[in-house]
């Protein structure tokens, strides 16, 4: 049963007036009364789901209403930018875009659309020959959104853009979870993820080279989120990792368990610990007894609230990034949040 933070305040808030009101009848059976108290207590499964998704829609709301904002003043500020050039030059703004993007966008060659192919062909159906003039047209409009990028960040430069729209950002908590880096570093990382969850395994090697590359910058906090409607082996995948966090070896079970995510099974998850040379008698005791079902239970209660349906959810500096996103994504945040702290 997921429960947040938030939840349990109003469950608590609920039993104060419960005190209050407990007594009042909303029934009665051949003359005894159904309380207000029995059927809240019979209700709390319940109450405690609808607390839960009314968070996850309030968080999905907040970020929705900012990239909205985010998205309009990009368009607002790309459409002056080019206005603003297209009075430069005594052009219209058809005709910069032209020039700039239309016709430097060269024709992609035999071998980029083969190459496309076959690095997407388990994705694509269809033969090589048949799907030519899409995949040549796809990769054309790339190309063409790749030089209007660059011309809009090149204006951009030129005109001295300034941007004070502050990015949207939400509280995590971190102290007293998995954590690698200095504890005063400019930066933190959270990700909520799922050891048995591909597309976390995925995100794996790209953290791992972000944590390499800004050794010192940056501190990774591991929050659980198994998605056991889905992933049989991930509850107890994140409880076994915790097993090793009572050991202070969390990141290297971490690593095992990423490295290795077909054999995530009890046997396999103590076939790990014994691999690492964990005390394998307290891992199993830990493991088996369900001493971290409460503590995973927590986490997946606060993604919930702050707006999370899936893995890997990232969040850098509190700023929210979606599924396994490329290193260059990530990156750009992290240089962004690490130039902002400098100023």
């Amino acid at each position: 049963m997921r429960v947040n933070f938030f939840v349990l305040l109003f469950l608590s808030a609920s039993a104060v007036c419960l005190g209050q009101s407990g007594s009042k009848t909303l029934a009665t059976i051949n003359g005894q009364p159904v309380t207000q108290a029995e059927v809240d207590k019979a209700a709390a499964a319940d109450l405690e789901n609808a607390e839960a998704r009314k968070a996850q829609a309030e968080a999905d709301y907040n970020r929705a209403k900012y990239s909205a904002v985010e998205k309009a003043l990009d368009e607002l500020v790309t459409d002056k930018l080019l206005d603003a050039e297209a009075q430069k030059r005594g052009v219209s703004k058809t005709e910069i875009v032209a020039e700039e993007v239309e016709r430097k966008a060269v024709q992609p060659t035999d071998a980029e659309i083969v190459s496309f192919y076959e690095a997407n062909k388990s994705r694509i159906n269809g033969e090589l020959d048949n799907l030519k003039p899409q995949i040549r047209d796809y990769l054309l409009d790339q190309k063409k959104d790749e030089l209007f990028k660059a011309l809009i960040a090149r204006l951009r430069k030129e005109y001295k853009v300034e941007s004070f729209l502050e990015p949207h950002r939400v509280q995590i908590q971190t102290a007293g979870f998995p954590t690698v880096g200095p504890a005063d570093a400019l930066v933190t990382i959270v990700e909520f993820s799922d050891f048995e969850c591909p597309f976390c395994g995925n995100l794996y090697p790209t953290m791992k080279l972000v944590e390499n590359n800004y050794a010192g910058k940056i501190r990774l906090v591991y929050r659980q989120f198994p998605l056991t409607n889905i992933h049989p082996n991930a509850q107890k995948a994140a409880e076994a990792s915790l097993c090793a966090y009572d050991q202070n070896r969390f990141w290297e079970y971490h690593d095992a368990m990423f490295q290795d995510q077909k054999n995530l099974t009890i046997d396999g998850l103590k076939d790990k610990a014994a691999k690492l040379n964990l005390n394998q008698e307290a891992f199993s005791t830990c493991l088996d007894s369900g001493k971290h079902v409460d503590t995973v239970r927590k986490d997946v209660s606060e993604g919930v609230r702050l707006g999370i349906s899936g893995t890997p959810s990232t969040f850098i500096n509190g700023r929210f990034l979606d599924g396994a996103r490329p290193y260059a994504d990530i990156v750009k945040i992290v240089e962004e949040e690490l130039a902002s702290a400098k100023k």
